[in-house]
């Protein structure tokens, strides 16, 4: 029976830090890449998310709450973030150069 207990410990952690990552992961992209990729909006998911993480930290593994959680987790990872990551830019928030960057460095209008 005590290994049946640790086994299920490793099994809450594993799913506290699944649903942990997918949470971080829809914070750190960007508003529109949601809408750009026709996946509901970054609030919706971010809600769920917590939601999930939340339980997860809550609720024991066999209840069913987690299953759900780890549900949306799931379909997050599998569905929603290839689809952002599949954008220009992956849908991340972080800006790198300005706008007349070109593949190859700034455009300088040939100066």
């Amino acid at each position: 029976m005590q290994g049946f207990a640790g086994f299920m410990w490793l099994l809450s952690i594993a799913l506290i830090l699944f649903s942990g990552f997918a949470l971080f992961d829809a914070a750190i992209r960007r508003e529109d890449a949601y809408r750009a990729a026709d996946k509901k909006t970054k609030p919706f998911w971010l809600i769920i998310l917590g939601l999930a993480f939340v339980v997860n930290l809550i609720f024991n593994v066999l209840s069913f709450l987690p299953i759900i959680g780890l549900i949306a987790t799931i379909v997050y990872m599998v569905d929603v973030r290839p689809a952002l990551r599949g954008l220009p830019g992956g849908g991340r928030s972080t800006r790198r150069g300005s706008s007349s960057d070109g593949p190859y460095g700034p455009y300088n209008g040939g100066r």
